[in-house]
């Protein structure tokens, strides 16, 4: 998975996700509910260096793959949806990867 554009891909954008909902999920709660502003910070600096990342990855793959604009669309706006990442993984980036081993 490792060895390409798109597999590269898919395991950052997981991750970059799970970072997403954990910022807007766990640290949004601890500044607003437990008064922890500190939790904000620390996730939403390493949720920016993972967005940053998944944006490079994304657009190598866009490259290599040629994608035209619809599908490199749908790849950014994944990424500044909550959830967007898992659907754009089950509808653009695994269906990829699936015919590129054909």
């Amino acid at each position: 998975m490792l060895k390409s554009a798109l597999g590269r891909l898919r395991i950052i954008a997981f991750v970059e996700g799970m970072s997403f909902l954990l910022l807007i999920l766990i640290a949004m709660s601890l500044k607003y509910i437990a008064k922890i502003p500190e939790s904000v910070m620390v996730m939403g600096t390493a949720h920016g260096a993972l967005f940053v990342l998944y944006m490079l990855f994304l657009l190598q793959v866009i490259i290599v793959l040629s994608w035209n604009w619809k599908q490199a669309l749908f790849g950014f706006l994944a990424s500044v949806i909550p959830f967007g990442i898992f659907y754009a993984d089950a509808k653009l980036f695994k269906p990829a990867q699936n015919n590129r081993k054909l």
